[in-house]
Order: C-alpha cells, then structure tokens, then sequence
C-alpha cells in the first residue's frame, strides 16, 4: 500500500523507537540502535556511595512474593509461581515494580554524573532549532520543525507559489497544523501516529495516544476555521480520505487483542458506519490510497498471506473489490496507473517480482512481467508515478534503488559508494513529480535528504542533518562475514573510532533483532557517537529472522527454525572475539522487544560469551503470552513464532523461551527496561523474568529492572526524555566496561 501523506512528519530526527505502522511485536523498537564485571563492576559501585568513610551495606533487591498458579498444557501441569505480577491493577504489583526502580536508583547512584554528562553530549550534538525539507502536496508544502526546549514537532505548511512548477515560496504564510507541545501539555506521554489532510486541502485528520498503549484517537480539524470537529473514533490504527474530502475510511482495532479488524466509513458529521469486519484471526485490516488517489486500498494481511481490495476514490459509498483473491503464502502489493495494476508479487518469485495487468482483469493470466525474480535480489517496495517507477531493492544486505522510464523503457540505478549504508524512501507525495525524495544514511554520515530527478539520476543534495561537534573523517565502518555453525554467512558491520586496535581489549556493543523479516539497518546514532569517542565499538549482526539475504533469510528464523536467530548471534560473538575485536570480557550485547527475546534466549544458552546484557522490552515469556489468545498480537503472530496449541510447535516454543529456561547458573550483569503501558510486550513479561532470575541465578552481577511508568513500548516520547532516557542506559554500559570519568574507577 502506498500512503504517501506525511513524509514530513519524521522532522529532523528519528525518534527512538522506529515507526513502521505495523502491530507486530516489534517493529517499533528499532531507532536508536545504539548503538560483567563478573563479581564487580557496578555491584561494587553500589558498595561505594556511603557518606560516611566505611562502604554502606549494598542495598537489598526485591524478591517478589511468589503465588502459586498452575494450568495443564498437552497433559504436563506448569507451574508459574510470579504469574499474579500480571495483575496491572493490583496495588501489590505497582508497589512491586516501584520497588524494583528504587533498587535501580539505588545501584545506579554513582553513576547521575556521567548519566547528565551523556546527556549533555547527545543535546550538544542535537540542533534544537531546526526544520525538514518541505514536500509539496498538492498545492501546499508541507514540514516539520523543532524549536529548543521544546520536546515535540510543531507541523506547518505554505501555499506553493502559482507558476508552473508549484515552487517552494518561503515568504508565503506559515499554516501551523498541528503544535504537538501545545497538545502534549499535561500528558506524561504524547505521540501523533495518522495524519492526513483531505484531497481539497480544508480538513486534516489525525490520530494520538496519550498512554503509550498505542490505542490511537481520530480527531479532524477544520484548518480553516482551526477548530477540531465533532468527528472522533477511538482505536483507529489506518485511515484515507475519499475524494470528495468528506469521507473517511478508517480501521479500527479491537479493544482486547488490538488486532485490526474492522474497516469503517465515516462521513463527516455522521456516525461511522461499519463497512467490513475480518473474521480471520490471523488477518490485519489496513486501509490507504493509491498512488494516483485514484482508488481506496484496502489490505487484508497476515505473516504470510494478502489480499488487497479497491474502491474507486470517487465512490465512497460503493463496494470493495478483490484484486486476487486470498491465497495462502500468496503475498502481493498493488498500485494503480492508466487502467493499469502494477503488482509485486510472491507467486512463483521467493524474493518476489513486479507484473502488471489490466484494471479489470487482474488475474495471473492477464500478467505480463516487467521485473522478474531474481534468487539473489530482494524486491523489497515500488513507488509508481505518472511518468516513472522506483524500486527499493537488496542484496547482500545492501540497498539501492531503480528508476524506470516509461517513456523509453530504460532503467537507472542509485546507490552509493559507502561499503555499509542504509537508503530509503522520503516521501514523494505528488504523483505527477519527476523529482523522487531519497532519503541516506550510514553508520558515519548523518540522515541526509537527496532529490533525484527521475530522467537522468542526477542527485541534488538537498539537506545533511547538523550535528555539531561532530566529523565524520574521525570513524570508519566495514563490512565483515561471520559463519554460523551450519555454514551460512552471516553479514555484520562495525562502526569505530580510527585506528581500533584488534587485540581483543576493545570495548564492543553488539546488536541485533532478527525477526518478523525486519532488515537490520545501518544508520546514524546521536547517541551512539559518546560511546566511539570512549572507544567502544559498535556492532550489528543481521541475523536469520530479518530479510537481510533475501525472503528465505526470514524463514530460516522463524517457526521450527527460530533457534538459527539465537545461533546467528552466538556465532556473530565467537566470530568478533576470534577476529580481535573485542573480548567475552569486554562484550555488551544489546536488543529490543523481539531482539529482548533473542537477549534473554541467548544470555540462557552463552551467559560466558557476554560480559553484560541490555534487554530492553523483551518479549521473554514467550509460552504465557503466546498460549492467551485474548491478549494482543497473540493469534496474528502464531504464524511467526508457532501456535503453541500444535504440541510439537508448543516444545520447541518452550525450548527457547527466556523465562522457561532461567537456571541455576551464574549470568552476567543485566539491564531489563520495560514501560508500564506497553501494549506490544506487556510490562509483567519483563517483571517475571527478573523475579524469576534474581530468584535462580547464583552470581552477584547485578541484575536491574527500570520501569516508565508513564510510557510504553517506545519508552519516553518527548525528545529530550528519549535521550535522558539512553543516556541512563549508556551510562550503565559504560560501568560495566570499567569506562568511568576519574575518580570512579
């Protein structure tokens, strides 16, 4: 589906986690990639902070009460004696958690001056004043800009100059849409997901959450009069305006599960109307338009299933119509020029390819090819134009983009010289334009906006994103191939100061994800720069589970073959500390959400290989979770992990799972960091785990759980919060390597 309203609502920096608007269990920690001492370290940093001239006793940790529950699962009783932490309700349990972050302020003390000092790095290399590349849409430019002190966005536009080309007028009055600091006050947590203006340019609709849950309320705004309308839905996760800019088509999710599953239409004025409800547990609902604004898409989706339906734009109140219909394992996308469909396609194409076929008749026999499959290339995305076609592809884990030309048919590719980047869409909303918006990145260069002019290639450098204090000439990145135990490769990158030795004495944080088919992007980090300066090195593995080498890469971690994520990653560490890089001693790993899962799975089968372990909302309970089909995401994701229903897939879940194979063992130190409000990974999945391991483990490394109690899956949402936030978490990091400022060691 190709939404292309509102590119310019990233504004000048990512936030922290990434934002693909998807539910998954994790596609939204993804941003900041940041990016043991066995008996010492920081647990005896906590010995330290006594006013007196005798070492104070350490503090004591919590142990959770422990409550007998039981449930019978394929014959075998399982006992779970912290499953009442679920209990979000339950005084006990808030009393709990509390206690937990007062052990960890408590540990952690020593460690506010460094923790402040992070911060004042990453605000330095921050420019609080700053604006986007404005994007024409239709008669307007639309941008995001910041202003210092101010932890949100404010989203503005100017009318286009009215010559032929639609120029960009900077004299032209600012339109301020939406001031989020204004409609942040008061909130602990604020974030703007949808954002939509209507075809005539009058009504915007958008959609907020004010708890981190991730539960999104319409609202609809008359940018004429400034006045929000009457008009608002809750749980709207998709939304896209008709043509005569007073329909519109939302989705809605269900209040217990958040699976997206009921398609409404809304006219202004009006009580939605419910237009279709998917009955498949496994399906999402998502709505948007095409490329042209020609037809309303919508797409039914599940792991590995699609169906895309359409309705023309111009007629709201007509029936949707299949393109293809549901096929299993057939997974397809659809974009609409000239009476024509240009569909990317699996069906016979692993890595997929791009047809196209009639308007009305679609089928697969009406298909003539204009891409074919390529085993060793990915075809990842397209974005069609009036006159042009832009394809998004990988291969050995790089990307790079293709232009079509429908006048002459030919083709021009863009890429770039760096051996490790990251390149993507910026949002090209005008279908007519012959300029594309490119956005690029690497480990070392900052995010940077090009316009590429569709007919010859050419770039034009439009905006390198500020960061002072910073040059780029004082790090490198390389490419590196680590093999796993089966003999696959497996492609890494690392990103250092110059001139690292490869002795093994390097401090070095490797990070990784490896699930849902998400590729592990290499791309600039504010914060990451305070660690190359104190000579750690930064690593990222793109482990089986993401779609690094192609579509199989995914299958191969996934279901009946998860255990290849975990291995990838072992085999990653082992590769690093055989080349010099770094050492079991000196080695931090680092992963969220479903890469939390791949945290606590390994640091279970390897606790020797890793020094220390930031785990961040990890998705660690993975059988309690996966066996409740009420709670949200479980059944739409039986396809990525396994229904656990099925007793073979039931034991091999079970054998991964972090919570169920805690030991009686030594660990290293380990950062568990979670949000009370989190609605992807629920904060009682990271809270068991901890009981459970402070209960088992049988070493004195320190062991932290650090509660939001006033976000979710995301962490803090303002700005300034999010790197107060990294900065805690790098400033423990950096303990644990031993890198204090004098006087600390």
């Amino acid at each position: 589906m190709h939404v292309k309203d509102c590119p310019y609502l990233g504004g000048p920096t990512r936030a922290y986690p990434g934002a693909l608007s998807i539910h998954t269990r994790d596609l939204y920690y993804m941003s900041f990639l940041p990016q043991r001492t066995h008996t010492l370290g920081a647990f005896f940093l906590a010995l330290m902070t006594s006013t007196s001239t005798l070492a104070a006793s350490p503090p004591t940790p919590p142990a959770a009460a422990k409550q007998a529950w039981q449930e019978t699962r394929h014959g075998e009783i399982v006992s779970d004696d912290y499953h009442w932490l679920r209990e979000k309700t339950n005084p006990k349990v808030i009393a709990y958690l509390k206690a937990e972050n007062a052990y960890t302020q408590a540990m952690t003390k020593d460690l506010a001056p460094l923790s402040k000092k992070l911060y004042g790095e990453m605000k330095g290399r921050m420019k609080e004043t700053d604006l986007s590349v404005p994007t024409r849409r239709g008669n307007y430019y639309y941008y995001s800009r910041t202003e210092a002190g101010q932890q949100y966005p404010i989203i503005c536009r100017r009318l286009a100059k009215a010559d032929a080309d639609f120029t960009y007028d900077a004299s032209a009055r600012e339109e301020i849409l939406l001031d989020e600091n204004q409609l942040a006050k008061g909130k602990e947590f604020f974030h703007v997901e949808s954002f939509s203006v209507s075809p005539d340019d009058r009504y915007l609709a958008y959609s907020t959450d004010t708890t981190g849950y991730r539960q999104y309320q319409l609202h609809v705004k008359d940018l004429g009069t400034g006045k929000l309308l009457d008009d608002s839905v809750e749980r709207v996760t998709t939304l896209a305006w008709a043509a005569d800019s007073q329909t519109l088509f939302l989705v809605q999710e269900d209040a217990t599960t958040k699976r997206s599953d009921l398609l409404l239409r809304l006219k202004l004025g009006d009580q939605p109307v419910e237009v279709y409800r998917e009955a498949v547990e496994q399906f999402n609902l998502g709505v948007g338009n095409s490329g042209d604004r020609k037809f309303i898409e919508l797409e039914a989706q599940s792991t590995d299933t699609t169906e895309v339906s359409l309705l023309p734009a111009d007629q709201p109140q007509g029936s949707f119509r299949s393109v293809l219909g549901r096929e299993t394992g057939h997974r397809y996308h659809v974009d609409h020029r000239d009476g024509e469909l240009f569909i990317m396609t699996n069906k016979d194409a692993k890595n997929f390819r791009l047809v196209t076929a009639p308007l009305a008749t679609p089928g697969p026999e009406h298909w003539k090819e204009l891409i074919a499959h390529d085993p060793k290339v990915l075809l990842e995305s397209f974005e069609l134009f009036r006159d042009f076609l832009v394809v998004s592809e990988k291969s050995d884990a790089q990307e790079r983009s293709r232009i079509y030309n429908f006048a002459d048919r030919s083709w021009k590719t863009v890429q770039f010289d760096e051996a490790v980047y990251t390149s993507h869409a910026g949002g090209t909303p005008e279908f007519t334009s012959r300029q594309y918006r490119l956005m690029y990145e690497s480990p070392v260069t900052p995010p940077t906006v090009f316009d590429v002019d569709m007919a010859s290639g050419e770039r034009k450098l439009l905006k390198q994103q500020e960061v002072p204090g910073y040059d780029p000439l004082l790090y490198e990145t390389r490419r590196l191939w680590a093999t796993a135990r089966d003999g696959v490769k497996v492609p890494l990158w690392t990103v250092a100061k110059k001139g690292i030795k490869l002795d093994g004495s390097a401090p070095l944080l490797l990070y990784a994800y490896g699930s849902y088919g998400i590729p592990a992007e290499a791309t600039f980090s504010n914060s990451r720069v305070s660690l190359l300066d104190r000579g750690v090195v930064f690593a990222e593995a793109h482990i089986r589970g993401g779609n690094d080498m192609g579509e199989h890469w995914h299958d191969d971690g996934m279901l009946m073959h998860k255990k290849n994520t975990f291995y990838d990653f072992i085999d990653s560490a082992e590769y690093l500390v055989k080349q010099g890089w770094t050492s079991p001693q000196h080695l931090i790993i680092e992963g969220g959400s479903a890469g939390g899962l791949l945290m606590g799975a390994v640091t279970n089968m390897r606790p020797d290989l890793f020094h220390a372990v930031h785990a961040a909302v990890p998705f660690v309970d993975v059988m309690n979770t996966m066996m409740d089909a009420s709670l949200p995401l479980t059944t739409g994701e039986y396809l990525e992990w396994g229904n656990p229903n099925d007793k073979p897939a039931y034991d091999y879940m079970r054998s991964y799972s972090p919570y169920d194979n805690i030991e009686r063992k030594a660990y290293p130190s380990l950062l568990v960091t979670t949000g009370l409000n989190d609605s992807q990974v629920m904060y009682w999945e990271p809270a068991k785990y901890v009981a459970k391991l402070r209960a088992m483990k049988t070493d004195r490394n320190p062991l932290l759980l650090k509660v939001n109690m006033g976000a979710g899956h995301g962490g803090a949402s303002g700005r300034y919060d999010a790197i107060k936030e990294r900065s805690f978490e790098m400033a423990w990091m950096l303990s644990q390597w031993g890198l204090l400022p004098a006087g600390k060691r």
